[in-house]
């Protein structure tokens, strides 16, 4: 049975740092691209950051642009995404993906697999 699990959410302070794990099981993540997106309340999913198998590239939302971090450790079947200087607009349910081959990272009709989510709120 494939599955992507999401680790790490919680309640966090504005300027502070959450890192978010998505383990892989019946599922090799080294062999594929992964990405990250959110969806708040009302609002459409949104890219967040991606990480091509090889990890020489990466891709992040205009809103997490310097901040957040994306890497992968094969050895561990697992994805992270590390968030620092969180805002309240980054207040979302956070998914881990597994992406379909191609270059487009940023849509979510790209991914085959999806994680059941995490929780993440930023208070003020």
């Amino acid at each position: 049975q494939v599955q992507l699990v999401e680790s790490g959410g919680g309640l966090v302070q504005a300027g502070g740092s959450l890192r978010l794990s998505c383990a892989g099981s019946g599922l090799t993540l080294s062999n594929y691209a992964m990405g990250w997106f959110r969806q708040a309340p009302g609002k459409e999913r949104e890219f967040v950051a991606a990480i091509r198998r090889s990890a020489d590239i990466t891709v992040y939302g205009d809103s997490v642009k310097g901040r957040f971090t994306i890497s992968r450790d094969s050895a561990k079947n697992t994805v992270y995404l590390q968030m620092n200087s969180l805002k309240p607009e980054d207040t979302a349910v956070y998914y881990c993906a597994a992406k379909y081959p191609g270059n487009s990272y940023s849509q979510t009709q790209a991914y085959a697999y999806w994680g059941q989510g995490t929780q993440v709120t930023v208070s003020s």
